[in-house]
Protein backbone atom coordinates (compact mmCIF):
# COMPACT_ATOMS: atom_id res chain seq x y z
CA UNK A 1 0.00 0.00 0.00
CA UNK A 2 1.44 3.12 -1.15
CA UNK A 3 0.87 6.40 1.30
CA UNK A 4 1.41 9.92 0.39
CA UNK A 5 2.81 10.94 3.87
CA UNK A 6 3.46 8.94 7.15
CA UNK A 7 3.24 10.99 10.51
CA UNK A 8 6.23 10.33 13.79
CA UNK A 9 5.21 11.42 16.85
CA UNK A 10 3.63 11.25 20.61
CA UNK A 11 0.29 9.91 20.53
CA UNK A 12 -1.71 11.10 23.55
CA UNK A 13 -5.10 11.26 25.01
CA UNK A 14 -6.14 14.56 25.89
CA UNK A 15 -8.32 15.52 28.91
CA UNK A 16 -9.34 19.20 28.33
CA UNK A 17 -10.89 21.20 30.93
CA UNK A 18 -12.60 24.34 30.33
CA UNK A 19 -12.03 26.39 33.31
CA UNK A 20 -13.24 30.13 34.26
CA UNK A 21 -9.42 31.31 34.49
CA UNK A 22 -6.05 29.54 34.22
CA UNK A 23 -4.73 29.77 37.92
CA UNK A 24 -1.50 31.24 38.23
CA UNK A 25 0.84 29.50 40.99
CA UNK A 26 -1.17 29.30 44.41
CA UNK A 27 -4.44 30.06 42.82
CA UNK A 28 -7.69 28.55 42.50
CA UNK A 29 -10.01 28.08 39.26
CA UNK A 30 -13.17 26.38 38.27
CA UNK A 31 -13.90 23.77 35.96
CA UNK A 32 -16.70 24.28 33.34
CA UNK A 33 -16.60 21.48 31.04
CA UNK A 34 -14.50 18.52 30.22
CA UNK A 35 -13.46 16.50 27.46
CA UNK A 36 -11.57 13.41 26.61
CA UNK A 37 -9.94 12.69 22.87
CA UNK A 38 -7.05 11.56 21.22
CA UNK A 39 -4.51 13.71 20.37
CA UNK A 40 -0.97 14.23 19.81
CA UNK A 41 0.85 16.87 17.67
CA UNK A 42 1.69 14.91 14.63
CA UNK A 43 -1.25 12.18 15.18
CA UNK A 44 -3.47 15.94 14.65
CA UNK A 45 -1.86 16.17 11.79
CA UNK A 46 -2.51 13.03 10.59
CA UNK A 47 -5.94 13.17 11.11
CA UNK A 48 -6.50 16.26 9.42
CA UNK A 49 -4.45 14.76 6.39
CA UNK A 50 -6.56 12.07 6.62
CA UNK A 51 -9.92 13.87 5.87
CA UNK A 52 -8.37 15.76 3.38
CA UNK A 53 -8.44 12.74 1.18
CA UNK A 54 -4.54 11.92 1.77
CA UNK A 55 -3.31 8.72 2.43
CA UNK A 56 -1.29 9.25 5.66
CA UNK A 57 -0.10 6.56 7.86
CA UNK A 58 1.73 6.36 11.31
CA UNK A 59 4.45 5.97 13.92
CA UNK A 60 4.21 6.13 16.96
CA UNK A 61 4.17 3.69 20.39
CA UNK A 62 0.83 3.14 23.21
CA UNK A 63 0.39 0.99 25.53
CA UNK A 64 -1.66 -2.16 25.92
CA UNK A 65 -4.08 -0.11 27.86
CA UNK A 66 -7.37 1.69 27.75
CA UNK A 67 -6.12 4.79 26.59
CA UNK A 68 -3.83 3.17 23.64
CA UNK A 69 -6.65 1.26 22.39
CA UNK A 70 -9.00 4.99 22.19
CA UNK A 71 -5.67 6.47 20.00
CA UNK A 72 -5.37 3.25 17.96
CA UNK A 73 -9.28 3.01 17.10
CA UNK A 74 -10.20 6.89 16.29
CA UNK A 75 -6.78 6.73 13.91
CA UNK A 76 -8.40 4.34 12.14
CA UNK A 77 -11.66 5.08 12.06
CA UNK A 78 -10.47 8.41 10.79
CA UNK A 79 -8.81 6.39 7.86
CA UNK A 80 -5.22 6.78 9.07
CA UNK A 81 -3.11 3.40 8.04
CA UNK A 82 -1.82 2.26 11.99
CA UNK A 83 1.01 -0.65 11.03
CA UNK A 84 3.52 1.62 12.14
CA UNK A 85 2.13 1.95 15.72
CA UNK A 86 4.30 0.04 18.26
CA UNK A 87 1.75 -1.63 21.34
CA UNK A 88 4.28 -2.04 24.43
CA UNK A 89 3.72 -4.64 26.50
CA UNK A 90 4.38 -2.77 29.86
CA UNK A 91 4.14 0.75 30.69
CA UNK A 92 1.08 3.48 30.26
CA UNK A 93 0.22 5.07 27.20
CA UNK A 94 0.63 9.35 27.16
CA UNK A 95 -1.89 11.46 28.33
CA UNK A 96 -1.97 15.47 28.23
CA UNK A 97 -4.06 17.68 30.83
CA UNK A 98 -5.26 20.77 29.03
CA UNK A 99 -6.96 24.07 30.48
CA UNK A 100 -9.08 26.19 28.13
CA UNK A 101 -10.14 29.54 29.68
CA UNK A 102 -13.05 31.62 27.87
CA UNK A 103 -11.03 33.22 25.62
CA UNK A 104 -9.48 29.69 24.17
CA UNK A 105 -5.96 30.37 25.66
CA UNK A 106 -4.37 27.38 27.38
CA UNK A 107 -2.20 25.53 29.49
CA UNK A 108 -1.30 22.22 28.82
CA UNK A 109 0.93 19.40 31.47
CA UNK A 110 2.31 16.20 29.39
CA UNK A 111 2.96 12.76 30.98
CA UNK A 112 4.80 11.06 28.11
CA UNK A 113 4.09 7.51 29.26
CA UNK A 114 5.68 4.96 26.12
CA UNK A 115 5.71 7.55 24.01
CA UNK A 116 9.32 8.05 25.48
CA UNK A 117 10.34 4.71 25.00
CA UNK A 118 10.87 4.11 21.20
CA UNK A 119 13.88 2.94 19.99
CA UNK A 120 15.26 2.85 16.12
CA UNK A 121 14.95 -1.09 16.16
CA UNK A 122 11.22 -1.15 16.67
CA UNK A 123 10.32 0.60 13.85
CA UNK A 124 9.58 -1.04 10.45
CA UNK A 125 11.88 0.80 8.03
CA UNK A 126 10.26 -0.23 4.93
CA UNK A 127 7.02 0.72 5.97
CA UNK A 128 8.49 4.35 6.57
CA UNK A 129 9.65 4.01 3.00
CA UNK A 130 6.48 3.55 1.70
CA UNK A 131 5.45 7.22 1.89
CA UNK A 132 7.08 9.96 -0.07
CA UNK A 133 6.58 12.41 2.47
CA UNK A 134 8.12 12.04 6.15
CA UNK A 135 6.24 14.15 9.25
CA UNK A 136 7.91 14.26 12.33
CA UNK A 137 6.58 16.22 16.01
CA UNK A 138 8.17 16.47 19.09
CA UNK A 139 8.92 14.04 21.59
CA UNK A 140 9.74 14.86 25.13
CA UNK A 141 12.48 12.55 25.91
CA UNK A 142 16.07 12.18 24.01
CA UNK A 143 15.06 8.24 22.89
CA UNK A 144 13.02 8.55 20.73
CA UNK A 145 14.32 11.70 18.97
CA UNK A 146 17.07 9.71 18.68
CA UNK A 147 14.46 6.94 16.87
CA UNK A 148 13.72 10.30 14.62
CA UNK A 149 17.63 11.00 14.01
CA UNK A 150 18.50 7.44 12.99
CA UNK A 151 15.03 7.28 10.34
CA UNK A 152 15.89 10.20 8.50
CA UNK A 153 19.72 8.90 7.99
CA UNK A 154 18.15 5.58 6.96
CA UNK A 155 15.37 7.24 4.61
CA UNK A 156 16.90 9.86 2.71
CA UNK A 157 14.99 9.60 -0.49
CA UNK A 158 12.09 10.59 1.84
CA UNK A 159 10.69 14.66 1.71
CA UNK A 160 10.80 15.22 5.87
CA UNK A 161 8.98 18.11 7.60
CA UNK A 162 9.05 18.92 11.10
CA UNK A 163 6.92 20.87 13.52
CA UNK A 164 9.76 21.43 16.05
CA UNK A 165 7.42 22.44 18.96
CA UNK A 166 8.81 24.33 22.35
CA UNK A 167 10.30 20.99 23.43
CA UNK A 168 12.81 20.93 20.33
CA UNK A 169 12.83 24.35 19.81
CA UNK A 170 14.35 24.80 24.04
CA UNK A 171 16.80 21.43 23.12
CA UNK A 172 18.76 24.03 21.13
CA UNK A 173 20.04 24.02 17.27
CA UNK A 174 23.28 21.92 17.97
CA UNK A 175 20.88 19.35 19.44
CA UNK A 176 18.26 18.94 16.55
CA UNK A 177 20.36 19.67 13.67
CA UNK A 178 20.69 16.37 12.48
CA UNK A 179 17.12 16.95 11.81
CA UNK A 180 17.10 19.91 10.27
CA UNK A 181 19.87 19.50 7.83
CA UNK A 182 17.67 16.73 6.21
CA UNK A 183 14.68 18.50 6.22
CA UNK A 184 12.63 19.53 3.45
CA UNK A 185 10.17 21.75 5.14
CA UNK A 186 10.41 23.02 8.92
CA UNK A 187 6.89 24.71 10.16
CA UNK A 188 7.43 26.09 13.17
CA UNK A 189 5.36 28.97 15.07
CA UNK A 190 6.70 32.70 15.83
CA UNK A 191 8.17 31.48 20.09
CA UNK A 192 9.87 28.30 18.76
CA UNK A 193 11.83 29.90 15.93
CA UNK A 194 13.11 32.66 18.18
CA UNK A 195 14.16 30.11 20.91
CA UNK A 196 15.52 27.21 18.41
CA UNK A 197 18.10 30.38 16.30
CA UNK A 198 18.22 33.29 18.53
CA UNK A 199 16.70 35.05 15.89
CA UNK A 200 13.43 37.61 14.71
CA UNK A 201 11.29 34.67 13.00
CA UNK A 202 12.11 36.34 9.23
CA UNK A 203 16.26 36.27 9.89
CA UNK A 204 15.55 32.60 11.36
CA UNK A 205 13.60 31.72 8.71
CA UNK A 206 16.77 32.72 6.36
CA UNK A 207 19.01 30.77 8.68
CA UNK A 208 16.75 27.74 8.34
CA UNK A 209 17.16 28.22 4.35
CA UNK A 210 20.34 28.44 4.77
CA UNK A 211 21.12 25.26 6.48
CA UNK A 212 19.18 23.16 3.91
CA UNK A 213 15.88 23.73 4.11
CA UNK A 214 13.54 24.24 1.19
CA UNK A 215 10.72 25.76 3.03
CA UNK A 216 9.90 27.74 6.24
CA UNK A 217 6.31 28.48 6.88
CA UNK A 218 6.21 30.31 10.27
CA UNK A 219 2.97 30.60 12.47
CA UNK A 220 1.96 33.73 13.32
CA UNK A 221 -1.30 33.05 15.55
CA UNK A 222 -3.35 35.89 15.02
CA UNK A 223 -1.19 37.39 12.53
CA UNK A 224 -1.58 34.36 10.14
CA UNK A 225 1.64 32.97 8.72
CA UNK A 226 4.91 33.34 7.07
CA UNK A 227 6.09 31.35 4.08
CA UNK A 228 9.34 31.40 2.17
CA UNK A 229 11.36 29.23 0.71
CA UNK A 230 14.80 31.97 0.25
CA UNK A 231 12.86 33.15 -3.08
CA UNK A 232 9.63 34.37 -2.38
CA UNK A 233 8.30 35.25 0.96
CA UNK A 234 4.45 35.91 2.22
CA UNK A 235 2.90 36.93 5.23
CA UNK A 236 -0.81 35.66 5.17
CA UNK A 237 -3.80 37.24 6.89
CA UNK A 238 -5.86 34.57 9.19
CA UNK A 239 -9.27 33.90 8.79
CA UNK A 240 -11.73 35.66 11.19
CA UNK A 241 -13.69 33.36 13.41
CA UNK A 242 -15.08 32.86 17.01
CA UNK A 243 -12.29 31.30 18.86
CA UNK A 244 -13.21 28.74 21.20
CA UNK A 245 -10.05 26.91 21.57
CA UNK A 246 -6.51 27.18 20.42
CA UNK A 247 -5.48 23.75 21.17
CA UNK A 248 -4.44 21.97 18.08
CA UNK A 249 -4.20 24.91 15.96
CA UNK A 250 -0.41 24.66 14.78
CA UNK A 251 -1.11 21.03 14.18
CA UNK A 252 -4.22 21.57 12.10
CA UNK A 253 -2.27 24.36 9.91
CA UNK A 254 0.11 21.86 9.30
CA UNK A 255 -2.13 19.56 8.10
CA UNK A 256 -3.57 22.39 5.55
CA UNK A 257 0.10 23.41 4.43
CA UNK A 258 1.30 19.98 4.33
CA UNK A 259 -2.22 18.89 1.69
CA UNK A 260 -0.93 21.93 -0.17
CA UNK A 261 2.71 20.22 -0.75
CA UNK A 262 1.62 17.30 -1.44
CA UNK A 263 -0.95 18.36 -3.94
CA UNK A 264 2.05 20.59 -5.83
CA UNK A 265 0.54 23.79 -4.74
CA UNK A 266 2.55 27.02 -5.18
CA UNK A 267 3.84 27.89 -1.82
CA UNK A 268 1.01 31.12 -0.93
CA UNK A 269 -1.73 29.18 -1.32
CA UNK A 270 -0.34 26.57 0.47
CA UNK A 271 0.02 29.05 3.66
CA UNK A 272 -3.69 29.66 2.52
CA UNK A 273 -5.00 26.54 3.14
CA UNK A 274 -2.94 25.95 6.40
CA UNK A 275 -4.65 29.12 7.25
CA UNK A 276 -7.92 28.12 6.34
CA UNK A 277 -7.67 24.16 8.08
CA UNK A 278 -6.30 26.42 11.67
CA UNK A 279 -9.23 28.44 11.57
CA UNK A 280 -11.93 25.50 11.06
CA UNK A 281 -9.99 23.63 14.08
CA UNK A 282 -10.13 26.96 17.21
CA UNK A 283 -13.91 27.01 15.81
CA UNK A 284 -14.68 24.09 17.95
CA UNK A 285 -13.12 22.13 21.66
CA UNK A 286 -10.36 19.97 21.44
CA UNK A 287 -7.69 19.11 18.46
CA UNK A 288 -9.83 17.66 16.04
CA UNK A 289 -13.48 18.26 16.44
CA UNK A 290 -13.30 21.16 13.85
CA UNK A 291 -10.89 19.73 11.32
CA UNK A 292 -12.62 20.02 7.79
CA UNK A 293 -12.74 17.80 4.75
CA UNK A 294 -11.44 18.13 0.92
CA UNK A 295 -15.15 19.52 -0.07
CA UNK A 296 -15.14 22.22 2.53
CA UNK A 297 -11.87 23.90 1.79
CA UNK A 298 -12.57 27.01 -0.36
CA UNK A 299 -8.63 26.88 -2.25
CA UNK A 300 -7.92 23.55 -3.72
Amino acid sequence: MKLDIICFGALNIDRLFRVDRIAEAGGESVILDFKENPGGSAANTAVGLARLGVKTGYIGKVAADREGRMIIEDLRREGVDTRGVIIAEDGRSGVVMGFIDATGERALYVDPGVNDEIDYEEIDVEYAREARYLHLSSFAGERSLNAQIELVKKTPDLKVTLDPGEIYARKGWSRIKELIVRCYAILPNKRELELLTGMDYKRGARKLIDAGVEIVAVKLGGRGCYVTDGREEHIIKPYRVNVVDTTGAGDAFCAGFLYGLIMDKPLEECGLIGNFVASRCIMKMGARSGLPKLEEIPVR
